[in-house]
Order: structure tokens, then sequence, then C-alpha cells
């Protein structure tokens, strides 16, 4: 992996030793690079590597942050230096001018841990030829590009299951513990109390331990990055924001950032809702979304989400969204909030995570839109309201428009009154 990741980074740098005009092909993880984003990206580059010639393209990984963010991803750090590989050898996106290379055609892109590119990435749509994510397909099918898409608890599990499955030979103690370890954090220890590992999960990471029996323990392993992730000592509000943040935007934009640690003690930090506000006005935000984890003695997860908006029109109604929520249902419960802009909950359902949050949110984007626009159609007439996203049925009768009544139909229904 090391000699691989030095020849990206000079083949970046210099374009040494490649073709003129050779293709880049960049395997790109989401917005995020959380652990499983970053390990993907760099597991399925170098099965590429190995599989494909350089004739056909230069496979890169590329981190989809700035390279002055990693030090925010605390547990990758901690992976990549338990395994003896430097931080340094790592490309990330403000090392390789993407849009560029597609202006040249000379971008192919695969995305891993994600299957949409954000609209700032829409120029590159056309490069892509594959996707490998365990996240909802949000993408139109096309014969332009092969997509594994499967909601396992990992996408590090889909790149395992390739790898083994196309190219055992080239897993090494390092590889395989970049992999393990990640399915490990994802899947919360194998917990099924977490509700995020699947048997594919369970298959892929007891396929690892049985071909290199000297993996580090789960528990110990586990425990290990657990501990790295949630550690957010010297960290400054806004780091702890960017630690692990997704944007959103539609009608309005949106961020969502996960906090470790309580959202009790979050708020009482000080100067908080100055600091809030000016990171809002730098991303230019109308809602912020917080989504605090932290844990019981028994190793339980709590969740807690708190919503801050200037507005509180916006406040109340992504509020009200999801506490009506259903697919799935949150389990709100308001607590106190010492702060005139935000308003915070208890998460019941402690099994729904920011990914089952992010489809609620998007949600609510899109029924927010409609509301916005016009209620009557071009020709004046009034359109049938859709199913509410709370609805109890999947359908509403009414979701075509009004039955068609005729002439005929309403002489019969005339002739049935007559008779009784």
């Amino acid at each position: 992996m090391d000699e691989f990741l030095y020849a990206c980074h000079a083949a970046v740098q210099t374009s040494a030793g490649l073709p003129s005009g050779c293709p880049f092909h960049v395997v790109l993880g989401n917005e995020a690079c959380d652990l499983d984003s970053m390990v993907s990206s760099l597991a399925y580059a170098y099965f590429l590597s190995k599989t494909c010639g350089i004739e056909e393209a230069f496979v890169v990984p590329l981190l989809n942050i700035q390279q002055e963010e990693l030090p925010l991803r605390s547990d990758n750090v901690f992976l990549l230096r338990q395994i003896g590989l430097s931080p340094d050898l790592l490309l990330f996106r403000d090392q390789l001018d993407l849009v560029a290379l597609q202006r040249s055609d000379r971008l192919r892109l695969t995305l891993v841990d994600h299957n949409v590119l954000p609209s700032s990435d829409a120029s590159l749509e056309g490069a892509v030829v594959e996707v490998i994510d365990h996240h909802m397909l949000e993408r139109e099918p096309s014969p332009s590009y092969h997509a594994t898409v499967e909601t396992v608890g990992s996408c590090a599990t889909l790149v395992t299951e390739r790898l083994l499955q196309k190219a055992p030979h080239i897993l090494d103690q390092q590889l395989a513990q970049l992999l393990y370890a990640t399915i490990l954090a994802d899947c919360v220890n194998m917990a099924p109390a977490a509700g995020k590992v699947t048997a594919k999960d369970s298959l892929f990471a007891t396929a690892l331990e049985a071909r290199f029996p000297s993996l580090p323990p789960r528990a110990a392993l586990f425990q290990a990055l657990h501990n790295a992730k949630f550690d957010v000592s010297g960290l400054n509000t806004e780091q702890m924001l960017m630690k692990d943040m997704k944007m959103l935007k539609g009608s309005l934009s949106m961020a969502i950032s996960v906090l470790y640690l309580p959202i009790e003690v979050f708020l009482q930090r000080a100067e908080l809702e100055e600091e809030l506000s000016g990171f809002c006005r730098k991303l230019a935000l109308d809602v912020l979304v917080l989504m605090s984890i932290s844990f019981t003695e028994a190793k339980q997860p709590i969740r807690e989400l708190a919503l801050f908006s200037h507005s509180a029109t916006c406040r109340e109604q992504v509020s009200h969204f999801l506490e009506r929520a259903g697919d799935p249902a949150l389990d709100l419960h308001a607590i106190s909030c010492p702060h005139d802009h935000v308003v915070a909950f208890h998460q019941g359902n402690s099994s729904a995570s920011r990914k089952k949050l992010l489809p609620l949110l998007k949600d609510f984007v899109r029924v927010r839109r409609g509301q916005d626009k016009d209620d009557e159609d071009e020709d004046g007439e009034r359109r049938v309201p859709p199913t509410p996203a709370n609805s109890l049925v999947e359908g509403c009768p009414l979701d075509a428009g009004p039955p068609p009544v005729s002439v005929h139909a309403l002489h019969d229904k005339f002739g049935q009154i007559d008779a009784r």
C-alpha cells in the first residue's frame, strides 16, 4: 500500500511515468470523509491498481476533504498510525483538480460510500463509471456506470467482498486490518442491539479473521477506535461542527453535524450562540442540525438532537416534521435549552443514526419546496395535494387526481336516489 500511495503522489505532482494525456481513475469517498469513506477509497483504488493496467488509467484514491481537515478525523488518523501508514501519503481534494481533468476528458470517477454527487460537483457527473455504496440508491440508473448498492452496515464490507472474490492475493495484514477495523467501527463491534450489523458484515469480518489470525481482538480494536473517534479534547466549536458534517441544499440550506458528547454539555459552551451564528453565516446555512451521540456505562448509545436557526419558522417547521416522522420514528422528547435560537430533544430511538435522519431531512426539503410553490397549476386548476409524509398508507386514492365524473354516472346516481 505504501508504494502504491507514493506512486499516486508522484503521478499527481509531476505526472512522472505516465503516458501523455493518461486518464486518472479517481476513487472518491463522500464529503464527510469518515473512516468508512477513507478506507473504502484506499482499498478499492489499490484493488483497481492491481487488476487494471496503467494503459487504461492511473488509479488514485482521493479523500474528499481539504488536507488541513484530516486532524479532525481523529479515528482515521489513529487507524493509519496503528497500521504504519503515514497520513502524508494520502491525497486530498485540494491536491487534484477534478474539474480540469474532466474538461480535458481525462477523468474517470468511482464513488464509494455515497452514490450522488453534491450540486457543487455536478459537472463531474459524466465521469462516473462505478458506484459502490451501502446507502439508499438516489441516482438514476444508467448504462454509463456500474452500481453495487446494498444496505449493509459498512461500505468496507462491499469492498472486502469484491477483493476476496476477484483478487484475494492482494490482501495483506495491513490492508486487511484497514477493512476489518472499519467494519467493526461501522457495525458497532457487530452488536445486534445497535441496529447496524447485517449478515454480510458478519460474514466478511469473520472471513478476514480466518485469513489473518493475528488481527487485533475485536473488543480491543473497537474500543481503541471508539476512544479515538470520540476524543474532541482541544477542538473549538467550529472544529467540532466540521469534524463529522454533511451538507444538504434545496429550498433551504442545511448542515447536519454529529457531536461526540452529550448535547447538554455542548450547549453549555461559552459564547455558543455567537459561534453557531458565525458558523452558519460562513457556510450560508439556514438551519444547523446537531445530532449528538454518547454512551451509557453499559455502552448503550444515547442520541440527542438540536436545531439552530435564527428563523423561528424554520426551527418550528423542521422540529414538527421530525417529531411526526414515521419511517423511522425518532421518538423525540423536548429538553430544556439555554439558547433562544436552539431547540433540543432527547431521541428515544437510539438506533436512528444520521444515515437514517438524512432521508427524513431530504423529505422535509422536498415537502417545503412544494409548499413554497403556487398551489395552482398554470391552467388555473387546483392541484390535488400529495399524500402527507406521515401517512399511514403507502398511497392515497387521490394521488392521481379526482376520479372522472360522467353525465351518465350522474343520471344513474339520481335514479338511485329517486328509487329510494
